[in-house]
């Protein structure tokens, strides 16, 4: 133990004195003009590759699986850190806050594909919708489009049931079939009475749900195919 100890003490010390070398005597000589208290954000990336890594070297225990959804919006916080502290660019959270939703969403897909439990997916398609709208917003400065975009909330969760449903639930078909059929015509209502941008974005979403609609029997029928069936679980 006191072996153990004292080698761990050494390998610490000897990587803070590399570090100190490192920040003030190599660095300024390559031309280096940022302390190396700027990484600082990498602390958190290393919490977030932790997790991230976890289902992948203890990949026998299934529920470590579910360490994707902390994980990826944790790196995704890290990295926006990370620029902020190395460029003083901290307006990059005005821009890219929304990310962080996203990773959330992204979270939730790895944990039902790797978990192969398709309700992970309801969630992943919720979030993830609400993220690509905030990020929009967010990019453009378009929030007016507000007007017509909160429609997409009940189009999520139809379509969360949709995929949930994986063509094997009646009862979680009809209901994401109603949902999103009533948010196509809540859609196609606020795009013939708002008028400018908001009118031309919404009719062009429009037909991006048509297209949705389209194909939304392949999505189920290949989630269905790549999760076993005994991982689905009943229909209610």
């Amino acid at each position: 133990m006191e072996k153990r100890a004292a080698n761990t003490i050494g390998m610490l010390l000897i990587t803070l004195g590399g570090l100190a070398l490192l920040h003030t005597t190599i660095l300024p000589l390559l031309g280096w003009e940022y302390g190396l208290w700027r990484l600082w954000p990498l602390i958190l990336s290393a919490v977030g590759l932790s997790l991230m890594a976890a289902p992948f070297i203890f990949h026998h225990k299934r529920g470590l699986k579910a360490l994707f959804i902390p994980g990826m919006p944790i790196l995704i916080v890290s990295a926006l850190l990370l620029w902020g502290s190395l460029f003083h660019s901290w307006g990059i959270w005005e821009w890219l806050w929304p990310m962080v939703i996203l990773g959330l969403a992204a979270g939730f897909f790895l944990t039902a594909v790797f978990m192969r439990n398709i309700w992970f997916m309801i969630p992943a398609i919720i979030i993830g919708v609400n993220g690509l709208i905030f990020q929009f917003c967010a990019i453009t400065g378009l929030w007016d489009l507000w007007a017509i975009l909160w429609t997409a909330e009940p189009l999520a969760v139809g379509l969360a049931l949709l995929v949930a449903s994986a063509g094997k639930r009646p009862g979680l078909l009809r209901a994401g079939t109603i949902l999103v059929a009533s948010a196509a015509v809540l859609f196609s209502m606020m795009s013939f009475i708002l008028s400018g941008w908001v009118s031309v974005v919404g009719a062009a979403v429009l037909i991006l749900f048509g297209v949705g609609l389209l194909t939304r029997g392949r999505v189920p029928t290949l989630l269905a195919e790549k999760m076993p069936e005994e991982k689905l679980v009943e229909s209610v």
